[in-house]
Parts: C-alpha cells; structure tokens; sequence
C-alpha cells in the first residue's frame, strides 16, 4: 500500500491542488485555466513537465501555454479568426499578429472550479471544471452554453487524466479540443536532451501554408519523421511546428520519450479519440517539447474535407463526450 494525500497549497505562490501518491506528486493549478503544472518523481528527482521558474511565473499567467498541461478548447488556429458553423459564421479575436489568425481558444487561461479532492487507499485525486453560460464573459466570443470538466488521478500508475465535454445548451456545440502538454527532455538531470529519442504514433504529415494552416494535402515524411513514427528520434533533430494525423499502434495512441542513459521511458498514452497530433520543439530548443493529442484538424470548420475526417464533431444537446489519457513511466531507476 502506497501513501496518498490531496491538499491545498502553494505552487510558486499561486493557489494550487497538490496530489501525493507514493513516489510520485502532481499539482494543478484551478486559477489559471486548470493547468496540471507538474508531475514529479520526487524519489529519482524526476521532472517530466515543463515548469515555470519562480522569475517565470508572471510570463506563465500572462500566456500559460507552455508549461504544464494546458486546455486549448478550440484548439490552435482559426483563419482571420473565423469560424463558420451552423450556418453563420463566429467571429473570435485575432490574437496572432504574425499570421492573422485566432489561436488557441479561450479556456486556458481563466479560472476554473475546484469540485472535489481527496484520496483513497489507491490514489489522490482532484477534480476541476469550467462552465460556460450566457453569463460567463467566454460567452461573447463563443456562445454555447457548456461544462468542460477533468480529472486528475496520482497512483502508482503515474497520471491519469479524464476529461469530459457536455453540452448544456439547445444548439449543437463544436468539440474541438486539445492538450499542449510540455514534456521536459531531459526530464532526469543526470541525462542531457542528447540521450533522449521521442517516438510518436503519426500517421501522415499535414502540409501547412505560411499562415500555418491545412491546405487539404499531405506531405511526405521526411527521414527523421520515419524515425520519430518508428523508433524513435531525437527530439530536437529541426526546428518542429508539425501537424499530423493519428495513426495508432498496438491498439494505442501515444508518446514515448525514452532516456538512453537511465533506461526510463516516459509514456504519454493519450485516447484514441484524438485523431490528430501537433508536435511543437520551441524552434529546436533542448529542453522540452509539446506533443499535443487534438481531436480535429487545425482550422477545422474552414477545411473542406469530411467533418469525421479532420475531427469537426458536434455534440446534441444533453451530449456527453469523454476520454482518457495517462502518464508513466516505464523501465526503473
């Protein structure tokens, strides 16, 4: 049997949830858009998220998007900040200057609900939500009225994550989500980003305009992108701001981030419901990268492809969407 504990407190002096389980421990943030912010091995002295630094943190809540894991809901970028559905066409803010677009969605940075923390013999858990209504300033932008809920579990497994989607409204709501999770490479500190080999279940490449949008037509895959399908690759090889579709293996849909010199593997086994993937390496920066599980193609609505093709996919009223990822490690230290 493993100690497990959730508790109020502090993470870099803002409010936070921490989970204790064994040698593991997490934290989310509810304040700033219910960011998991860390999961730590704190026996090996493992970090395997992207953490704001004390100096950082103003930085971080002015544009929490890499560390952490934050909520793109929807996710990434939208034409002119377009975004036809339903017959008429939302209009949300350009906050791309560089390429005009709308990016990213308007939950990752608000404050989200606490409902519920606590542990069992098994686990610490926490759970937060966010609902959208005609009261909730999201509302003007994006006029749905919705409950966006996650679920964090701590165990011996390592993270689980569930996140749940329900459409309180009458009309159809666009689920479009995403995760930018930001993995450290090195996430041990005795290892350096050079050990490090990233392997990630793509299918095909996205080609991508100047604007960083789909044109509708694939890519081919380069070399190294063979690798990072198969058996993995350096994560820093480019610069990456890739896009493609999901392509499961073995029945799973997931990241592996394996350290040659320790012998751990990191495992970032998101549902298979995410049919997309956007891998982001901070220009080829050593450090950390985002693979990000999506559920639709970025610009979705505007892309004339089959809505169940590129993940455009609406929820009835009273409809409920769910799906669950976990993170862990494999191998011992």
């Amino acid at each position: 049997m493993i100690h497990t504990n959730a508790y109020e407190g502090l993470y870099q002096g803002e409010k936070a949830v921490w989970l204790k389980a064994g040698r593991y421990e997490a934290a989310l943030l509810p304040e700033t858009g219910g960011n998991l912010i860390a999961f730590r091995d704190t026996e090996s002295g493992l970090q395997f998220l992207h953490e704001p630094k004390q100096e950082e943190m103003e930085a971080f809540k002015a544009r929490p998007i890499i560390h952490g894991i934050p909520v793109l809901f929807p996710p990434n970028r939208y034409e002119d900040g377009r975004f036809p559905w339903n017959g008429s066409t939302l209009q949300f803010p350009v906050n791309e200057e560089a390429t005009g677009n709308h990016l990213h969605g308007f939950l990752h940075n608000i404050p989200w609900q606490v409902e519920e923390y606590g542990q069992s013999m098994l686990e610490s858990y926490v759970t937060v939500s966010v609902t959208i209504d005609k009261d909730h300033p999201v509302y003007e932008h994006f006029p749905f009225s919705f409950t966006i809920q996650l679920r964090y579990g701590l165990s011996g497994d390592g993270l689980s994550q569930r996140v749940m989607v329900r459409n309180n409204g009458e009309a159809d709501l666009p689920c479009l989500l995403a995760f930018h999770t930001a993995v450290n490479a090195p996430f041990d500190p005795n290892s350096s980003a050079k050990d490090y080999r990233v392997k990630l279940t793509i299918g095909e490449r996205w080609e991508l305009d100047q604007r960083m949008l789909p044109t509708g037509q694939f890519q081919p895959l380069k070399a190294e992108e063979e690798q990072l399908r198969d058996e993995g690759v350096y994560p820093f090889f480019e610069a990456m701001d890739n896009h493609y579709t999901a392509a499961a293996q073995g029945g799973r849909n997931r990241m592996e981030l394996a350290d040659t010199k320790s012998g751990l593997t990191f495992v970032y086994d998101a549902g298979t419901s995410y049919k997309q993937w956007m891998i982001w390496n901070n220009f080829a920066t050593e450090g950390f990268f985002c693979p990000e599980p999506q559920i639709n193609l970025v610009n979705a609505p505007n892309v004339d492809l089959p809505a169940d093709e590129i993940g455009l996919f609406r929820l009835k009223s009273g409809e409920i969407w769910e799906e669950t990822s976990r993170l862990y490690v494999r191998g011992q230290k």
